[in-house]
């Protein structure tokens, strides 16, 4: 059965609130979305081809970062909404996968950890020194200020301690859970498991995380194109695949042609 380029992007207009009747502005209206969706970027715009709260604020399909964001309304109101969401933490926020700025429902953060976390076990060997640093700090005072985690890890180079907190938060092991503006801008990071200790305690197979990602996926866009799902989160086509495929098996799918997947 063919399914039309524009049936695709309606279904998704009433998805991803890109109809000027759906937009969002308040802080409840995101973690609405986000538990619709299971999970949301922050500030993409249309060029990313995935929802974002930048999208929803502006309610429309052809939503694009103006030059001077700092004067732009609806910019500046997805700013302040992803901080009060980040600082209400009802649902996740950190930067995941392909380093994006990401809002994940609590019962998705099962599935993200399995196929991006890092075991405790597994530490020392994966993880940058300066990350191992950074956790160890955050471990014994459970919360601090991005300049004294600075100062605490003896790691002078800011772009070497930003990094290692991107590390971090790549891994679901660190957050942001507040944001200051005085009397200078700063993150207060803290630990994931400080804020969802029963989500990221979960095990799952990696197999059964994609799949679910899969389900999660295709529910938010409706019909997948080629490529479409590993390339949103970096997974190798043939896992994405597979899980695809799993999801047809249950009848939760169906297969419109090769790579291509539409909700049943």
């Amino acid at each position: 059965m063919k399914i039309s380029f524009e049936e695709i992007e309606n279904f998704r207009d009433r998805k991803w609130r890109r109809e000027e009747t759906l937009r969002i502005e308040t802080a409840p209206e995101v973690e609405a979305l986000v538990e619709e969706l299971g999970f949301c970027l922050g500030l993409t715009d249309a060029r990313t081809n995935l929802p974002s709260v930048y999208i929803a604020v502006c309610g429309r399909r052809d939503a694009h970062t103006p030059k001077n964001v700092q004067k732009d309304y609806e910019m500046s109101l997805a700013w302040t909404l992803k901080d009060e969401v980040m600082m209400r933490g009802k649902v996740y926020y950190s930067k995941l996968c392909k380093n994006r700025a990401t809002f994940v429902a609590p019962r998705l953060l099962p599935c993200f950890n399995a196929i991006w976390g890092v075991p405790k076990a597994a530490e020392k060997e994966k993880l940058s020194a300066d990350a191992q640093k950074v956790l160890k700090v955050l471990r014994k005072e459970w919360e601090m200020g991005t300049a004294d985690l600075r100062a605490e890890t003896k790691i002078e180079n800011r772009a070497k301690l930003t990094r290692a907190l991107d590390e971090l938060q790549k891994c679901l092991k660190v957050v942001p859970q507040e944001v200051l503006y005085q009397p200078k801008f700063t993150y207060i990071w803290t630990l994931a498991e400080a804020r969802f200790p029963k989500e990221l305690a979960k095990k799952m197979r990696r197999e059964d995380a994609v799949r679910e990602l899969a389900r999660a996926f295709l529910r938010m866009c409706g019909t997948t194109a080629l490529g479409e799902f590993a390339k949103a989160f970096g997974l190798a086509r043939w896992e994405a695949g597979q899980a695809n495929h799993a999801l047809v098996d249950e009848g939760f799918a169906e297969r419109l042609a090769t790579g291509i997947y539409r909700l049943k």
